[in-house]
């Protein structure tokens, strides 16, 4: 049974006519890491407070269908129980840095003293979850001094240390340069190598191709594909769809119609597009 599973999911916001998710049904296996690409207003904000316990427990609204998480169901459970399995990561770390704290180490641990954790547990799962996140050496500095790469690596960690069963996170590269997206993907990258699961949504399609295991297209609410990175990233029906596409996909796509491009995979990446016009 896939550790994550929904089944049939639809949902309707308070007040509103269209369901925003329609009939999704979708499975993630233990320790795996899967990316949610899709246009704007397709869903893929929703789908993230769905499977992490906001929808319906806070957002209210219609439901029907059913969300699993390692076998318990959203509908039988509260959000205080759901969240302690699921942990959100936002778009902005701001929005989850609590302000309270003067450095990064007690940023990190803030969680782990409401839920009345042992301090030399505490220090040592800090400290566990700062080595993997690779930030040691931001114990002591302001989290508001540090860089937009560094802050999101911050507040992944504040997740990590609560030991959550799924990560999941929404767009959480929006707002960064390259070096801050490399940065927040490896260590996503890492965690799902220490077996975590994550859902990540994202539009940086060739960061997508290069760390996620699966990709997942959700178009109007529901799943119009899903597959390997690179064979749902190169597929037509993505910009037959409006979905944003790489540039070397659409370069090679277009060098492929004038015999330029003889590779029978088109590219995603920088890379790929190197050795495939090498050859």
């Amino acid at each position: 049974m896939a550790f994550v599973n929904l089944q049939n999911v639809t949902y309707k916001y308070p007040l509103t006519k269209t369901p925003v998710l329609q009939n999704v049904n979708l499975q993630v296996n233990e320790g795996e890491f899967v990316s949610i690409i899709g246009p704007n207003g397709a869903g893929k904000s929703t789908l993230c407070y769905a499977l992490a316990g906001f929808v319906p427990h806070f957002f209210k609204g219609e439901i029907s269908g059913s969300i699993e998480v390692d076998g318990k169901e959203s509908s039988k459970s509260t959000l205080d129980e759901w969240v302690l399995n699921v942990g959100l990561a936002f778009q902005n770390p701001f929005n989850q840095i609590s302000g309270a704290k003067y450095t990064v180490f007690e940023e990190i641990a803030f969680g782990l003293e409401n839920i009345g954790v042992p301090r030399n547990e505490m220090k040592s799962r800090v400290e566990d979850a700062m080595a993997l996140t690779g930030i040691r050496d931001l114990a002591d500095r302001s989290p508001y001094s540090l860089s937009g790469g560094q802050q999101q690596r911050v507040a992944l960690t504040s997740i990590l240390v609560m030991r959550p069963k799924l990560l999941v996170l929404d767009e959480p590269t929006s707002q960064m340069d390259p070096i801050g997206t490399r940065e927040v993907f490896g260590t996503i990258r890492k965690m799902a190598e220490e077996g975590m699961t994550v859902v990540l949504v994202e539009h940086k399609v060739e960061w997508i191709a290069e760390f996620a295991d699966r990709v997942i297209a959700l178009k109007d609410g529901s799943v119009l594909l899903e597959g390997k990175p690179n064979e749902v990233l190169t597929s037509d029906m993505l910009a037959e769809n409006g979905f944003g596409i790489s540039r070397y996909t659409s370069t090679a796509r277009e060098a492929k119609k004038q015999g330029l491009w003889k590779k029978e995979n088109l590219p995603v990446t920088l890379d790929e597009a190197v050795e495939g016009f090498k050859k």
